[in-house]
């Protein structure tokens, strides 16, 4: 197989929604650092929202993105906590997949924290192919010809034979 047409995983993002600032964003904060080993960062309102009461710019979110060996490693106990299950409505066109985890207590290592309670986060995984640097260089950027970007059933064959998901 030719190395360029290799399917590679760019980036693993772990994302919780709180919706309010405060106690509870750090206490998640903390639950992705540990999780991850990585610093986690705080997300804020991109829009108002009269319902919630949040305003353009309040805290409402937290983050943390993962790359090269780390990203897999993560990407490993997240599956793991799910099942290896995905359901195919979970890859979007250009074969990138999230998926939800319901409870932070299945994923492998972590215990129950009283002051957090139960609490669900999601992980988006971003696949690439090389070459694709291209599209976002500054000087001499190129479009990636067709047959080169990834698609959906690029997706689901790398996550089913590399990462040995089972489709739902």
């Amino acid at each position: 197989m030719n190395p360029m047409r290799e399917v590679r995983i760019d980036k693993v993002t772990a994302n919780i929604g709180v919706g309010e600032g405060g106690e509870k964003l750090q206490s998640c904060s903390t639950l992705l650092n540990k999780m991850s080993g990585k610093k986690a960062v705080k997300t804020a309102a991109r829009v108002r929202n009269l319902v919630f009461k949040i305003k353009k710019g309040d805290p409402i979110g937290t983050k943390v993105t993962l790359r090269n060996k780390d990203a897999e490693e993560f990407l490993k106990k997240a599956l793991d906590a799910v099942d290896k299950k995905i359901s195919s409505r979970a890859f979007d066109k250009e074969g990138n997949f999230s998926f939800g985890i319901k409870e932070y207590i299945d994923f492998p290592g972590v215990k129950y924290d009283p002051k957090l309670g139960i609490v669900g986060f999601d992980v988006c995984v971003t696949l690439k192919r090389r070459g694709v640097r291209v599209t976002k260089k500054r000087r001499g950027k190129a479009t990636l010809g067709r047959r080169h970007r990834l698609t959906n059933e690029d997706g689901i064959t790398f996550a089913k034979e590399v990462l040995g998901v089972e489709i739902v």
